[in-house]
């Protein structure tokens, strides 16, 4: 079936809302978190496992697998999905934030970015046709618009331009798009810290009328309170009837705020980094299972978790495979950060539907960011 969202219910005392994303790959309730396989895997995981801690939506990366293994590898493979052997609903990003991030020397004009490969310095250029090209062969349910992310701080006038600049982008890719009705094309809002470019960007984007809008440009190094205070102003103006993606935001103080802002979507890569550097996410907060407290302590990851990996083994073995530099390890954790969130999700939908957000969002802040534990 093409592409829909359903808005199903809206709490009473806040804008969090639910909803269902219907794809050709399958429906996917909202809010929802989607992990990160930015090279076609999700670091450490089966497609089975990624199947288990994912409500069936995640995200690949444009620009790497543009680079490796390349286009004509996974057009052989009927796209990103035949490569990896998934067979779930998929979104690629467009390697705009990407192109901004990993090359220092770029030059932007109205034709598109030119840059340094990361890793081999070759020279190379994308352009908002690109992008869309290269995603109609990665052959995903949802793709994005290609855009500037410019920095948080900079100037108003640097970027007015950059804004009116990504706008046009936003256009001259929707035109290129050549499967529209297989892959749902999202628009991307920015603007930075400055409301009345924000403003302009969602109204432009609107003219063009996408089937979803994702909020770029925040979760870039800006302050809470800032991102936030944005949060709060978008929701007054983002089309209600599509869904909206707030990109690069997974901590669960962030989702939370979001939510309640009317975000539907996220993704990040926080749990899985933090998973391979001995960080796991818990009912009553993160815990470092390296720390010697831990060495003998039989006790589950999380007693209120019901993951495989809190039901099976203790958090003396855990530490034992960090200390010991075992890649079961980083599996275990990485398994059991994505569990939780799907779980956090899916209580947040409950609270949602039960017009109990707000008693929700505070019974969990102070639990998992007020824990009396000494290890959090």
């Amino acid at each position: 079936m093409a592409f829909g969202f359903e808005l199903t219910h809206i709490d009473a005392s806040s804008k969090a809302r639910c909803g269902i994303l219907h794809t050709a790959s399958g429906n996917i309730p909202t809010p929802v978190f989607m992990p990160v396989g930015t090279l076609a895997t999700v670091k450490t995981l089966s497609p089975d496992e990624i199947s288990e801690v994912s409500e069936g939506l995640i995200l690949a990366n444009t620009y790497h697998l543009w680079l490796q293994p390349g286009t004509d590898v996974i057009a052989k493979h009927g796209g990103v999905k035949g490569f990896m052997n998934w067979k779930r609903s998929l979104l690629t990003d467009s390697g705009g934030f990407q192109v901004f991030s990993l090359s220092s020397i770029r030059k932007i004009k109205e034709e598109g970015v030119t840059f340094r490969h990361h890793l081999s310095g070759e020279l190379l250029q994308l352009t908002p046709e690109d992008s869309i090209r290269i995603q109609n062969v990665l052959g995903a349910d949802i793709i994005m618009s290609f855009d500037e992310c410019a920095p948080f701080n900079a100037d108003y006038k640097y970027m007015k331009e950059s804004v009116e600049r990504t706008v046009r982008w936003a256009a001259r890719g929707k035109l290129a798009h050549q499967r529209p009705h297989e892959q749902a094309l999202f628009g991307i809002v920015q603007g930075g810290p400055f409301e009345d470019l924000r403003l302009y960007s969602i109204e432009e984007l609107k003219k063009l009328d996408f089937p979803g809008y994702a909020i770029g440009g925040l979760s870039v190094g800006e302050s809470k309170p800032e991102m936030y205070a944005m949060l709060k102003f978008l929701s007054d103006h983002m089309p209600e009837d599509k869904p909206r993606y707030l990109m690069g935001v997974g901590s669960p103080d962030d989702i939370l705020e979001a939510v309640e802002n009317g975000i539907d979507m996220f993704d990040c890569v926080l749990p899985t980094r933090n998973a391979r550097h001995g960080t796991a996410m818990t009912s009553v907060g993160k815990i470092i299972v390296k720390n010697k407290a831990f060495s003998s302590d039989l006790g589950p990851l999380d007693p209120h978790c019901d993951c495989h990996v809190c039901k099976t083994y203790t958090r003396s073995y855990l530490r034992h495979l960090f200390k010991t530099g075992e890649i079961l390890g980083l599996r275990l954790l990485t398994y059991h950060n994505l569990y939780f969130l799907k779980h956090f999700l899916a209580e947040i939908r409950a609270a949602i539907s039960e017009n109990r957000f707000q008693e929700f969002k505070r019974e969990f802040m102070s639990r998992y960011y007020h824990g009396t534990t000494d290890h959090l």
